[in-house]
């Protein structure tokens, strides 16, 4: 009998994790995951543990500024987890079996002097560095202005690209665009074009519970599947007649509940059956023990239409975008300043054991 992740796996989803934790990877690995992605939460938290102080001992040694060390482990973290996943990537053919790797955060700190057209220019020169010599990891990039305006010359380079922080169809449509554009200038073709588009769902609902209060109660938890389901069903559409080999892609993030008594599989289950979930751990986890659980594909059922009609006439997506990214943004950026002061702190406690 099959677990509910394999379960969930076998309706269609692709299933990443929210982690390059090597433990987990392989955990869920043999429960079908195929991929995961980093951020520099995901970083912290494995250096907090105490698992990696081999690792950072001697680039401590070298003299590495604490930038440099934070960089140095989250390539290590990835490359492993993309070694873990370096299986599915060839069975599939290079359809799954990546890891994401998060360009510099901040670059989109709102102390950062630098202009759009100057971020954008760094974004590019990162995306070159850090996918040099890697077949499956995936560069990260946000859907801020300056993310969407590296997206052109980054797929022109022939980069992997997974656009994160994208809330409305505005920034999922310049960004699938953009890669597009640069795609069909890729001097190897098109054969191993891959690109995929984070769309982030709970943080919406957890939006409309605060600014839209008098959505009705059959409505208030839905904008996010809503939103997400139809980005989806226009992105299998719009790709449809490129002819592509490899699929571009949906992932379905953050996925975990904020909403109290929300069952945890809400967001889970409800878009199971095609493209890619990147859960939570800890919604992994209690997945993995929701005995006899079997899911069925969902992706493409719809909430009712008074549900929708609702929706429609009372969230304002343009200001939710607005309020969502400037969140997002900083939550882009804080993590990082947290993991160099982290590494600071670790670089004094095991000089001074040394």
């Amino acid at each position: 009998m099959s677990s509910p992740l394999q379960s969930l796996v076998a309706t269609g989803t692709k299933l990443w994790l929210d982690s390059v934790d090597p433990d987990l990877v392989a955990k869920f690995k043999d429960l079908g995951a195929t991929g995961a992605t980093s951020n520099p939460i995901i970083i912290s938290d494995l250096i907090k543990t105490g698992r990696f102080d081999d690792d950072l001992a001697p680039l401590f040694d070298q003299g590495f500024s604490d930038e440099d060390v934070a960089w140095q482990m989250t390539d290590k973290l990835v490359s492993d987890a993309q070694e873990a996943f370096r299986d599915a990537f060839e069975a599939s053919k290079g359809d799954t079996g990546y890891v994401s790797f998060e360009l510099d955060p901040l670059l989109e700190d709102s102390d950062n002097p630098l202009s759009v057209e100057e971020r954008a220019d760094r974004y590019v020169e990162l995306g070159k560095q850090w996918s040099k010599g890697h077949v499956n990891r995936m560069i990260k990039v946000p859907a801020t202005p300056a993310g969407l305006a590296a997206l052109e010359r980054l797929a022109a380079e022939g980069i992997t690209l997974n656009v994160t922080l994208i809330f409305t169809d505005r920034q999922y449509h310049e960004a699938r665009e953009a890669i597009w554009r640069g795609a069909q200038r890729r001097k190897n073709g098109l054969d191993a074009f891959k690109s995929v588009y984070s769309i982030f769902v709970s943080r919406i609902d957890v939006y409309t519970k605060k600014i839209s209060p008098e959505l009705s109660k059959d409505a208030q938890g839905q904008v996010g599947l809503l939103n997400v389901k139809r980005l989806w069903a226009e992105n299998n559409e719009w790709w449809a007649d490129k002819n592509l080999r490899l699929r571009q892609e949906i992932v379905f993030a953050s996925t975990g509940v904020k909403g109290k008594g929300d069952p945890a599989d809400k967001y889970v289950a409800a878009l199971a059956g095609s493209d890619i979930q990147t859960n939570p751990p800890e919604t992994n986890e209690k997945i993995h023990n929701m005995t006899g659980k079997t899911f069925t594909r969902t992706v493409d059922q719809m909430p009712p239409k008074a549900v929708i009609d609702e929706i429609d006439e009372k969230v304002d997506f343009q200001k939710l975008e607005d309020v969502l990214m400037s969140e997002g943004t900083q939550k882009f950026a804080d993590p990082h300043k947290a993991l160099l002061k982290l590494i600071a702190e670790k670089r004094a406690a095991l000089t001074a054991a040394g």
